[in-house]
């Protein structure tokens, strides 16, 4: 063993390298080369109003708009979007996609540290040879030694400041996302929920016509076998009913076929759904809900949309991959420190010990070219998505506003469906009036028949189509982001748990909220 001064001095020798190293990267971290991250919205976006949304919505505290969902008064949305939230396939990948950045985070931070950390330990058995052989009780020896080898390369230029600056709005893109997949979960469970609140309305309506023209069919066909009637009354009838009871199995169709898409969304195969409490009177009724509750001007709405803050978030993170690769301009310095100890088991042989420490620069001096346009590269990739991200705010605004569209002329064709439907109750009224008298001929009260079915499906569609934008509205304007459940279930945080060791990485009480502008993440 060396004496324990030369240990000390190396020891210490070696320490003052590495509290260099430290101290140095922590000054040099402040220069970063490179442009520095600036949100590119649009005047028009921060500003942003429209007159057709201003008349379908109103702005009171509550229902958030996070859980949008309760302006319906119908729990079963609620407890359907709840199961989703917990059960949902793609909503799963997402969270674990938040898991992957900030393991990606991680690998960024350790460039804070030494690059380089090597040990390395050796023990040699050797023996000295005669002329008859090895004598291995009076010529052996033993040659032991260890290695301790620290490389640390000085952040001058804000090279790995900047990866983590990219890392970090990575991150943070990675939950906006997460948060854009429950908007699109939410507006798709509350959206096929009354999907299927319509089939079974429809259904209701196409069962009562059929029965009510089943009579008229009754009715023809006696008159017909009395004489009293020609054949072709009996068969309009006939065609009519049939028509009306041949839509029945499409019906039905769509109506299993909407609790299968729900049991899908919710994570399941298709199969029974506690959540859809057929007891609770909300079979076939569709509400209409003639504004949108907000708490914010669609402006800000929009702005906050997860879509837009990933893309904004993309835009920070490949901003800083153009300062990562202007580093390579400039000079590499590194801080290296070598401590090596060495031995012998023979007797008078000394114990060694060195110690070796210094700067090391690195300079590609001739690479300029590759350089050069390894730095276009990625401020040509900034550029596509600053691009991309004025589209999604423009395309977030024509959602917008296509949904507030189409909800005022549901909300205006409502009133008048429901004149025209009680209209044609009335008219069939007076057809079968008439007829019984004596007065009309039996089409007429075919013609009734068929324009009450008709009235009747398509005051309870628009009502389909009123509901439907609404949800849209909410969709576009970022509501319903808001979930009770953690990045990943308590089944996958295990099963991942013992395939690898991941630390506190899981625990979601160290997740910061994706609510903050890339501006503000990205300096975290």
């Amino acid at each position: 063993m060396p004496p324990p001064s030369m240990r000390a001095h190396g020891t210490a020798l070696l320490l003052r390298v590495c509290i260099a190293g430290c101290m140095s990267g922590y000054l040099s971290g402040c220069m970063r080369v490179g442009p520095d991250f600036q949100p590119q919205h649009e005047g028009w976006s921060e500003h942003w109003t429209s007159a057709t949304i201003d008349q379908v919505t109103r702005q009171t505290a509550q229902p958030d708009v996070r859980q949008w969902w309760e302006v319906f008064g119908d729990e079963s949305v609620g407890r359907l979007i709840a199961a989703a939230d917990a059960g949902n396939g793609d909503l799963q990948i997402a969270g674990l996609r938040v898991i992957e950045a900030r393991a990606q985070l991680g690998i960024a931070l350790a460039g804070r540290y030494p690059q380089v950390q090597q040990a390395s330990a050796e023990v040699l058995a050797s023996a000295r040879k005669r002329s008859d052989g090895f004598n291995t009780r009076s010529g052996a020896y033993l040659q032991y030694g260890a290695g301790f080898v620290v490389g640390w390369e000085l952040d001058f230029w804000g090279r790995f400041a900047r990866a983590i600056e990219s890392a970090d709005a990575a991150f943070f893109a990675a939950q906006a996302n997460r948060d854009a997949a429950l908007i699109l979960l939410h507006a798709q469970v509350a959206d096929t929920y009354f999907s299927l609140r319509t089939a079974e309305a429809r259904l209701r309506i196409a069962r009562e016509n059929a029965q009510l023209q089943k009579r008229s069919f009754d009715i023809a066909q006696k008159l017909f076998k009395a004489g009293e009637t020609d054949e072709l009354d009996l068969q309009q009838a006939r065609t009519q009913y049939l028509g009306t009871l041949s839509s029945i199995p499409d019906l039905e169709s769509q109506i299993v076929l909407a609790r299968h898409a729900l049991s899908m969304l919710l994570g399941r195969p298709p199969g029974p759904l506690p959540e859809l409490d057929e007891s609770s009177g909300k079979v076939g009724v569709i509400p209409l809900v003639d504004r949108a509750v907000l708490q914010d001007v669609p402006a800000d709405l929009l702005l906050r949309r997860p879509d837009v803050r990933a893309a904004e978030y993309q835009m920070a993170a490949q901003s800083a991959l153009i300062g990562f690769a202007e580093a390579d301009f400039y000079p590499s310095v590194s801080l290296l420190g070598t401590l090596v100890w060495s031995a012998s088991s023979l007797t008078g042989s000394p114990n060694t010990l060195a110690v070796a420490a210094g700067p090391s620069v690195v300079w590609n001096v001739f690479d300029h070219g590759r350089i050069t346009n390894n730095v276009r590269v990625q401020d040509a990739r900034l550029q596509q998505l600053t691009v991309a991200y004025q589209n999604t705010v423009r395309e977030a605004a024509r959602e917008a506003d296509d949904a507030a569209t189409a909800l005022t002329a549901a909300l205006r064709r409502d009133t008048i469906l429901n004149d025209a439907q009680g209209a044609a109750r009335r008219s069939l009224t007076l057809a079968n009036t008439i007829y019984r008298e004596g007065y009309s001929d039996f089409q007429r009260v075919l013609d009734a028949q068929r324009a009450l079915f008709a009235q009747q499906d398509a005051y309870v569609v628009n009502r389909r189509n009123a509901v439907s934008s609404l949800i849209a509205l909410y969709k576009a304007l970022g509501g319903g982001w808001n979930t009770r459940q953690p990045l990943i279930d308590a089944a996958t945080r295990r099963q991942m748990q013992q395939r690898t060791d991941w630390g506190d990485l899981l625990d979601d009480a160290s997740v910061p909220s994706a609510a903050a502008f890339p501006s503000e993440g990205a300096s975290r």
